[in-house]
């Protein structure tokens, strides 16, 4: 049941987020691209297939190891804290911002480029004010030494592995 609630969030959610905004964004303009050099191009489409695969990964963890979805009315039973959880808080928030600024430079649309900046204001507000505190509620100390060993928005160089008091290696 897990497997199909995210695998439903992740159509409705990124899709909408990643897929039909910057489509609707970009709608009058397609026609109009800037005109990237190629090695520009070329890291727009690294970008996007990078951004999808966290993405893809991000979600299915929640359902191996968290039991459940990334949907906040049917919340993971576990804390999520393997795969790429182990080097940042928000990969998924960090993913869409990564797959639009790809679409970005792969299309030469500047106002794709503006999108994610909004966005990652959004979102870093809905995880500094409703996601912590909730997963400070429903995880208490685990979450708490997690949060505190890694960062939420900028990556660790190293993974970090839960018992080890939130310290940073």
């Amino acid at each position: 049941m897990a497997a199909v609630g995210s695998a439903a969030f992740f159509v409705v959610g990124p899709g909408v987020v990643a897929g039909l905004v910057p489509r609707l964004l970009t709608r009058r303009r397609q026609g109009r691209p800037v005109p990237y050099p190629a090695p520009v191009r070329g890291l727009g489409v690294l970008l996007l297939a990078a951004g999808l695969l966290l993405l893809t990964q991000a979600f299915v963890r929640f359902v191996i190891e968290g039991l459940s979805t990334p949907v906040p009315i049917a919340p993971p039973q576990r804390l999520v804290v393997g795969g790429a959880y182990r080097y940042v808080r928000n990969p998924m928030d960090l993913a869409l911002l990564a797959t639009i600024a790809g679409e970005a430079l792969l299309l030469g649309q500047l106002v794709l480029l503006l999108y994610p900046v909004s966005l990652w204001l959004f979102a870093a507000a809905v995880v500094r004010w409703f996601e912590e505190p909730g997963l400070h509620r429903r995880f208490g100390a685990d979450y708490d030494a997690y949060r505190r060993a890694v960062p939420a928005w900028w990556p660790r160089h190293h993974a970090w592995t839960p018992g080890h008091h939130g310290e940073r290696r």
